[in-house]
């Protein structure tokens, strides 16, 4: 019996050990097949997931390019470290107290917080002054974080409408800003980082997967110096004579390079713009029916096409004519006198005859100089004027074309032509950037020298009345009526003056602009003409002093 018992207690025991092993067995077989799926079969979620909670990559924006004046030295865009507060929601600490502070003083981020529950990251206020971040620091709400920012500072307010402005990431909105953002913002560094995932601060590892680039510095054919003064001479006029708009232009003809680029009423880039008129430069962005200032043109193309003499006798018919069955009217009584006198004396009567002898190669002329086109100037919203074509002219058009009407102009357009004039007969191009794309001695010649001469002869019988010590000046007025309600008033005007200061090598065309002043005027002399006269006098002063310019009294 003993032995039995024995037996039994023993295949009992085997039995057990048997089913131990089994047990083992089937576990480690789970477990191995457990493994075999965690890296095998799921080998690629799990690499993701462990790379999402250590692995991050940072996009590594550079700051925003220098723009800067013609000597290289004086920056006109850049940027400063300001602060800039945030709220991350899920890691606050006292939520109440946050939420209060937030309805009280900014309730469209209160709203927006509660509109994205899932949402963590919330900007409370971008570029804050040094007033209102120590205004928030003080507030001792202590969920409010601050990062630093770049923000976009401005040296010459002036320039406002040139250089233009940038958004809240300093993107750029308007001007050179806009056109050139792609080269001032560079390219961003793509890099991918390693990082404790627990503590989310210490990091490891850093490797660039994509290299970005710096912003390139932009250098403007601006001097600033210039702009300054040309923009107080402006701000001057304007507001003695109570005028919408003013705007002036100088440029050096031999290469198209704008010097200063001045309009009035302006705003500061420095700080935000509610006017959106504001931001439109007046040079370019506006056109103009701009008058007398256009005889020239007329007397260019007559001259070149020799359909007058200068020294030729027009009778210009006392103070209202019928030409062509068109009544003309000049702005006082003129009776015979030469070509030379009828653009010097401005005879609407004496241009219309020698327009007509011109016919349609009068809007040839116009358009060969650049009105009707878009002078190509690096700023955005160029319009590119108007003509009237002579497939649709009526009787009087060649008439009145021949004095600036049906004719819409960019005053950018008439400091282009009026460069053809001063640099010879050449058509040079309109540049804001200090590298010329081009200049007289590679330039189409568009006149001969004989009608160029002509012509300054001309514009110098004028100019001895805006005198400029040491230097010849030349140059025409322009008074041209607006249409109001379908109709030329007698009440409104845009005054012009197109000048040419001259000595030597040195030359600069200088166009200034006054819309519709409040203030009663007559004529153009009596304000464009004086402004252009100061404006060349500090310029004068001013290019002596740092271009070395030699000149003699004359």
């Amino acid at each position: 019996m003993r032995k039995w018992y024995n037996h039994v207690d023993i295949s009992r025991y085997k039995m057990r050990v048997g089913l131990v092993c089994l047990c083992f067995f089937v576990m480690f077989a789970i477990i191995a097949l457990r493994l075999f799926l965690l890296q095998v079969r799921q080998k690629d979620f799990f690499m993701l997931l462990a790379r999402s909670q250590y692995q991050t990559n940072l996009s590594i924006v550079p700051a925003r390019a220098e723009i800067f004046d013609r000597s290289g030295s004086v920056a006109l865009a850049f940027n400063r470290q300001v602060q800039s507060a945030f709220v991350l929601k899920n890691q606050c600490k006292d939520i109440a107290k946050l939420n209060d502070f937030l309805r009280r003083h900014y309730p469209d981020v209160y709203k927006k917080m509660n509109e994205h529950p899932q949402q963590n990251f919330f900007w409370i206020e971008r570029k804050l002054s040094s007033e209102r971040y120590s205004w928030l620091k003080g507030a001792d709400v202590c969920d409010i974080n601050f990062v630093g920012e770049d923000q976009r500072v401005y040296a010459q307010p002036s320039l406002g409408q040139v250089i233009g402005i940038t958004d809240v990431d300093n993107v750029g909105l308007t001007g050179t800003e806009l056109l050139f953002s792609e080269q001032l913002c560079g390219s961003p560094t793509l890099v991918s980082i390693e990082k404790d995932a627990r503590s989310g601060s210490f990091y490891f590892e850093q490797a660039v997967q994509q290299q970005g680039k710096k912003g390139d510095v932009l250098r403007l054919s601006i001097d600033s110096t210039l702009q300054s003064l040309a923009w107080e001479q402006l701000k001057q006029t304007v507001e003695e004579y109570e005028a919408l708009v003013g705007t002036v232009l100088i440029v050096n003809p031999d290469n198209g390079q704008v010097l200063a680029l001045a309009n009035y009423p302006s705003f500061d880039p420095n700080q935000k713009c509610t006017d959106l008129d504001l931001l439109k430069n007046n040079a370019v962005n506006e056109c103009y029916e701009l008058g007398s200032v256009f005889k020239v043109f007329t007397a260019l193309g007559a001259l070149e096409q020799g359909v007058v003499d200068m020294d030729e006798e027009i009778d210009c018919e006392g103070k209202v004519s019928m030409v062509n069955r068109v009544r003309v009217e000049n702005w006082r009584r003129f009776e015979t006198m030469t070509f030379r006198d009828v653009v010097r004396y401005s005879s609407n009567i004496g241009i219309a005859k020698v327009s007509m002898r011109l016919g349609h190669n009068l809007y040839d002329h116009l358009t060969m100089l650049g009105f009707g086109r878009k002078t190509g100037i690096e700023l955005p919203g160029e319009r590119d004027g108007f003509v009237n074509h002579p497939s649709k002219w009526s009787r009087p058009s060649v008439i009145v074309l021949s004095f600036g009407y049906e004719i819409m102009a960019t005053l950018a357009q008439l400091a282009r032509a009026f460069c053809t004039i001063a640099n010879g007969g050449y058509d040079v191009p309109l540049t804001l950037l200090c590298q010329s794309k081009g200049n007289v001695a590679h330039a189409r010649r568009l006149y001969k020298e004989k009608t160029i001469e002509d012509v300054k002869s001309i514009l110098t019988d004028i100019g001895v009345r805006y005198p400029v010590d040491g230097f010849q000046v030349m140059g025409k007025t322009g008074s041209a009526r607006c249409v109001k309600d379908g109709k030329y008033s007698p009440l409104h005007h845009n005054y012009t003056f197109a000048g040419i200061v001259e000595q030597g090598a040195y030359k600069r065309v200088v166009i200034t602009f006054i819309k519709e002043p409040k203030k009663y005027v007559q004529y153009a002399s009596q304000v464009t003409a004086p402004l252009f006269q100061r404006i060349a006098h500090k310029m004068a002063l001013h290019d002596l002093m740092s271009l070395d310019v030699t000149v003699t009294n004359s």
